[in-house]
């Protein structure tokens, strides 16, 4: 879409359109297309390419991509295992790798040029609409904090018991007086209630900026050769700056997830 025909507002309004799809004839569920099938497609793409690399691995002298691949998880590895003393580490560990790979695939596509590969997805796809980066999307991040979340409540009650988790729910942090349970319950649903939604709004709040502050960028570069020549230094340094949060946005991400799960497995 050329620029020159929109408004900055419209531009931007456009930028940030989804795909949707209906589900059902109710009208309330809704799926963003464009996130759902470029997470997915950046799911298989990046544990495709490490399932390729461990499956020819050698004992000898590795390559460079299996040197990467390795240093990896290794690093992930080592941060589950500082965390996480439980006697399941060989389940917390490859989820932890999982987490960090998908979500830093799915951040680093931010670095894309937006208006390139809007030509892309029109040309290519045949969509008008189409939000390239799944956790700049309020839904994508939600789903992956809600899924943590879920593994967190079924680990507490896997290691604690059913009995066990309910009688933590309302006999701690202040006692197991009668006169405490509910004072005890409405705090630990103010926990519970507050880890997906600060696990998921981190992330998406993060990216979500970074994206917008690109499609300012973007505009300014529009409006002429100083604009051009200040858009394209910024946008330089930006993308630079971007790569620490990407990154970090990603570790953040795993490390939670390696916490949320350890807590479900301590006794108060």
């Amino acid at each position: 879409m050329s620029t020159e025909a929109l408004t900055p507002t419209s531009y931007i309004h456009h930028h940030l359109s989804f795909l949707t799809r209906q589900v059902g004839d109710g009208g309330f569920w809704v799926l963003n297309v464009d996130s759902l099938l470029t997470a997915i497609f950046l799911g298989v793409i990046g544990f495709g390419f490490l399932w390729w690399v461990v499956r020819g691995a050698t004992a000898g002298v590795p390559n460079k991509r299996q040197a990467f691949v390795e240093l990896a998880i290794e690093f992930v590895d080592d941060q589950a295992k500082a965390i996480f003393h439980g006697e399941r580490h060989k389940f917390v560990a490859p989820l932890a790798l999982t987490v960090f790979v998908w979500v830093l695939l799915m951040n680093a596509m931010d670095f894309l040029p937006i208006d390139i590969m809007e030509l892309f997805y029109r040309y290519v796809l045949g969509q008008h609409n189409w939000r390239g980066v799944p956790t700049a999307d309020i839904n994508t991040t939600f789903a992956l904090a809600l899924s943590v979340w879920i593994l967190m409540i079924y680990f507490s009650i896997k290691v604690k018991g059913l009995g066990g988790w309910i009688h933590e729910l309302f006999c701690t942090p202040f006692g197991s007086n009668p006169l405490l349970w509910i004072f005890n319950l409405l705090f630990n649903l103010v926990e519970y209630i507050s880890k997906p939604l600060s696990h998921a709004l981190r992330l998406y709040g993060n990216m979500y900026a970074g994206e917008i502050i690109f499609m300012l960028l973007g505009m300014w570069a529009a409006t002429g050769v100083t604009g051009v020549i200040f858009g394209a230094i910024l946008g330089v340094g930006w993308s630079i700056f971007h790569i620490l949060i990407v990154a970090l946005q990603a570790f953040i991400f795993m490390m939670l997830t390696i916490v949320y799960i350890s807590m479900a497995h301590e006794s108060h």
